[in-house]
């Protein structure tokens, strides 16, 4: 998009600083009650609760978008609003949006194109997803990314136990996760459930139960899930 509008970026957590640094000509990240004085956009980068409240602050006449995945553009009315959630994990050393997805919305033509214009320029690949489909979908992708890093955490805690470190885990999650990528889940499954070895898993369960009980709960749930998705796959 020629002669883009100059954008400012309102929230000071980790995506609005990672995006502020991305974009190069953004400015901020502003704080609570910016009116957008001076822009013609404002993408507001605060948390899912704050959103109604950041877009009242900006004034009439100028875009106004949110990053949440969950939220369709109702939260930013009665604005020209826009939409733009990148599909990557940010941290406090920032995050690098270029080959990672983005789920882009727009009111009118022109916010979309804004939005559109936005993933191009920090090199994301958009996509879009009905209002209705939101939920859903940020729900996949916290389950793909929290969720993968809150099960690697307990599998870092169970190694500790036998005075092994994280690192020797590192090459089998990442070949297990290029499997996945390549094939899906019930292609790249292994291990004693999908060989059909419950011994196996019980020893490994009476070793949870003896060295991090709190971890039984989480070490069923997947075991059942993992159960059924061998069972769906078949022999």
């Amino acid at each position: 998009m020629s002669n883009s509008p100059r954008l400012a970026i309102v929230g000071n957590g980790r995506m609005g600083r990672g995006l502020v640094a991305a974009l190069g000509d953004a400015a901020g990240p502003f704080g609570r009650g910016f009116d957008g004085d001076g822009f013609d956009a404002v993408l507001l980068a605060v948390p899912d609760r704050e959103i109604a409240g950041a877009a009242a602050a900006v004034q009439p006449g100028r875009l106004v978008g949110h990053c949440a995945g969950a939220w369709g553009l109702d939260l930013l009315a009665p604005h020209e609003a826009f939409g733009l959630h990148p599909l990557m994990t940010v941290t406090q050393a920032g995050a690098t949006f270029a080959g990672a997805g983005a789920a882009v919305a727009g009111t009118t033509p022109r916010a979309l194109a804004f939005a559109l214009d936005l993933a191009e320029r920090l090199g994301l690949h958009a996509f879009t997803i009905a209002d209705a489909d939101r939920a859903a979908y940020h729900a996949a992708a916290s389950i793909a990314s929290n969720f993968l890093v809150t099960l690697e955490d307990a599998a870092e805690m169970l190694l500790r136990t036998t005075g092994a470190e994280r690192a020797i885990l590192v090459p089998l999650v990442r070949a297990a996760l290029e499997n996945w990528a390549a094939m899906g889940g019930q292609a790249a499954i292994t291990g004693p459930i999908a060989r059909g070895d419950e011994g196996g898993v019980q020893r490994q369960r009476a070793a949870i139960a003896d060295r991090a009980p709190e971890l039984l709960p989480l070490f069923d749930a997947m075991a059942d899930a993992t159960r059924a998705m061998v069972v769906r796959q078949g022999p």
